[in-house]
């Protein structure tokens, strides 16, 4: 071999060797590369705080992330905040012998209790419906009603009583049933005062209005004649407003309890054990003596 074909293979030589050294110390090995792809992955799947994970509803991570254990730990109650001494607002809070009575089944449940507020018609279909555990309003126990919720044992006693304006020719339970009275009766739609009234004047004497507030307004502006309603609220609404007073005597007597859907029995259940001891144990009436003072 001649010296120029001797140099030109010492340089074939010397490049392949430096080209395995670039590919040895210069570049990223083909593992590491897939391995990196990977992590960098990962990284972007991560759930971030405040978000929901695939395959459950926002409703149902937020629940999750408020309880901890992920089981549902709040009693959600349906009322209407217009039933003093019951349920009514102080200082934005809704208070009452139910929203205390319910608070305490609710502690003896172990769990958290949440009113909502709504119009009293619509009660039990949001307990039928499942959007409230159940419904707590000074609610009596009706066949119309027991159709569509179960009841649990009663915890008070309502009595049904007339309002009439001081002056009235009213002042009986018998002067709304004599031959030829047209007087008109002002009541709160869809309570057991609207359904009792309905069957003993008809439609055309009964006005029915979404609040006892509202019912009570339109006797002061004589638009109706008299208001039939609980005691206990119409003592409120009679020291509210001057120029009414309550009839001494009873239209009608009730038992109150607390609606659940049909298909909730466990729950039930647990509402009348817990409403049993509360009852034994005193609470209920020293709840009910705090809002009821006797006379």
């Amino acid at each position: 071999m001649n010296m120029k074909k001797l140099l030109l293979v010492l340089l074939a030589l010397t490049l392949v060797f430096a080209v395995a050294a670039c590919a040895t110390d210069g570049t990223t090995d083909p593992d590491a590369d897939v391995q990196q792809e990977e992590e960098g992955t990962a990284e972007e799947g991560t759930v971030e705080e405040g978000t929901v994970e695939e395959g459950a509803t926002e409703d149902e991570t937020a629940g999750n992330a408020a309880n901890g254990d992920g089981n549902d730990a709040v009693l959600t109650m349906a009322t209407n905040a217009t039933f003093p001494p019951f349920e009514y607002y102080e200082e934005g809070a809704i208070v009452g012998i139910d929203a205390e009575v319910a608070a305490a089944i609710a502690e003896k449940l172990g769990m958290e209790l949440e009113i909502m507020d709504m119009e009293f018609g619509a009660i039990v279909a949001a307990v039928q419906s499942g959007k409230t555990d159940m419904g707590m309003a000074g609610m009596t126990v009706t066949e119309d009603r027991l159709e569509n919720v179960n009841f649990s044992i009663t915890y008070a006693t309502g009595i049904q009583v007339i309002i009439v304006p001081e002056g009235s020719p009213i002042t009986s339970i018998d002067d709304l049933f004599a031959e030829g009275a047209e007087y008109l009766v002002g009541v709160q739609q869809d309570t057991t005062g609207d359904v009792i009234c309905t069957e003993d004047f008809g439609d055309d004497r009964v006005m029915r209005y979404n609040k006892g507030t509202d019912a009570v307004l339109a006797l002061t502006t004589g638009r109706v004649d008299c208001v039939i309603i609980d005691n206990e609220p119409a003592k409120a609404f009679v020291a509210a407003n001057e120029g009414l007073s309550i009839l001494e005597t009873e239209y009608a007597v009730e038992d109150y309890a607390i609606c659940v859907a049909k298909e909730n029995t466990e729950l039930l259940e647990q509402i009348d054990t817990a409403l049993t001891e509360l009852i034994e144990d005193g609470t209920v009436q020293t709840i009910i003596d705090k809002y009821i003072v006797a006379e």
